[in-house]
């Protein structure tokens, strides 16, 4: 395209027009508004984007949350999405999808991603609507009646952190992540203890052999008091070296983990294979890709057991469904990314892809706030260990933007907890 061609599609104030469809649609119907809101009821950054329509009422809701950077996102699908998208048919979610993705030329990453997501996501929301039926019907319906969960147990040592697992399972679970502290400020999804290593030049420091000593031990203790009848996983959360991957995985065999999480950095990936191949553990990757054909990847190359997609991440459900008919294909499962920095609406996204696809493995939940079911009318809610889909129409998930609006987002604040995650060297750890 010509300097010409590109400035013939400005008005005079320098703007985008209403996009025209690039056919005839069967009816008068378009997208007349795209917004996000942000909001933080529990405290993490929740983006949410609504697609309100032509037909009065008619409105759909997609999550877009990053939480680390949801600003960007916010101005991404403000400034440079949403006039893509005004003016177009609902229905034409394929096209749409593949506009927004290639509009950009430099394509990906979660910012983008995330923005695209939430379009993506309110489509799929109005589509459900519109043809009166939740969305997971129009994937095919139910290949469950509903989706098993886990949740996480975690302490400051072992003993709180198997007392938390048992009273987890008293409420039904049948899958629980186990993380325990240490030494140090570092420590991921457990809390760990001032001054750990006090004669270094980083006293609050994170260490690794420390960590590959004690994950063993908790996974030991756990065994003995829980006993085989529960499934057991655990998080790295990409800090160790292949070998190191390998070492852990080796270590912990005799307690039979369902999946061994994020063991080493996306920098990294091109090394599962090998991780994967030597480790007796199930591994579970997928939650940091920003792109669809780094996930496509993943599942093709032999380099995982289960999916960790955050779906907002590689673009919301459109893509998300793809990935997952390679991964039933390939024989990979699933294991959807899901903590509290996940808005419902994604949640229930999730929710649908898992009840209908025979690839599913495992699904990560949260238990929401009373604050977060207010903002949002329809949250789903974990009961004796298992999540169910809405029979409403699209999501089942709706959002109060007065109650939303009581909750501002506050930044920077996983940049002021990574920026301190260290090694005792004082040398930098990944969060």
């Amino acid at each position: 395209m010509t300097e010409h061609d590109a400035n013939s599609l400005l008005d005079v104030s320098g703007a985008l027009p209403q996009a025209q469809p690039p056919w005839r649609a069967r009816d008068a119907l378009r997208i007349t508004a795209v917004r996000a809101i942000v909001t933080a009821p529990e405290g993490l950054p929740l983006v949410v984007v609504r697609v309100d329509t032509s037909d009065d009422g008619l409105y759909g809701l997609g999550c877009a949350t990053f939480t680390q950077r949801y600003a960007a996102v916010v101005a991404a699908l403000e400034e440079h999405v949403a006039p893509l998208v005004l003016g177009r048919h609902p229905a034409d979610i394929e096209d749409i999808t593949r506009l927004v993705h290639y509009s950009s030329y430099w394509r990906n990453g979660p910012v983008l991603n995330n923005a695209l997501s939430g379009v993506d996501q309110a489509l799929w929301d109005i589509a459900g609507k519109r043809a009166g039926m939740p969305v997971y019907e129009l994937l095919g319906g139910r290949s469950r009646s509903a989706v098993e969960v886990y949740s996480h147990a975690a302490g400051a040592a072992i003993e709180e952190t198997l007392a938390q697992a048992e009273e987890l399972i008293s409420k039904g679970y049948r899958n629980v992540r186990l993380q325990v502290g240490g030494p140090g400020l570092g420590t991921y999804g457990a809390p760990g203890t001032r001054g750990g290593y006090p004669r270094s030049p980083h006293p609050d420091g994170w260490d690794v052999e420390q960590y590959l000593r004690d994950v063993p031990r908790l996974f030991e203790a756990a065994r003995e008091r829980l006993g085989d009848g529960v499934n057991l996983m655990h998080d790295v959360h990409s800090r160790l070296t292949p070998k190191q991957a390998v070492v852990l995985a080796r270590a912990l065999e005799p307690y039979h983990l369902s999946f061994l999480e994020d063991v080493i950095a996306p920098e990294l990936y091109d090394r599962l294979p090998e991780v994967r191949a030597a480790s007796p553990v199930p591994i579970a990757v997928g939650e940091q890709i920003g792109s669809v054909t780094d996930a496509a990847r993943l599942i093709r190359d032999g380099g995982i057991d289960l999916v960790r997609l955050h779906t907002s991440s590689v673009g919301g459900l459109t893509p998300t469904r793809k990935l997952v008919a390679l991964a039933e294909l390939i024989g990979v499962r699933t294991a959807f990314h899901s903590p509290g920095d996940i808005s419902p609406v994604g949640v229930a996204a999730n929710l649908a892809v898992d009840v209908s696809t025979p690839a599913f493995g495992f699904q990560e939940s949260h238990t929401y706030n009373d604050a977060t079911h207010e903002v949002f009318p329809g949250t789903p809610v974990v009961r004796d260990g298992y999540l169910t889909v809405s029979p409403d129409p699209g999501w089942g998930v709706d959002l109060d933007e007065k109650a939303a609006a009581r909750f501002p987002p506050t930044k920077f604040l996983h940049e002021r907890w990574s920026a301190q995650v260290r090694r005792p060297d004082g040398s930098l750890e990944a969060p």
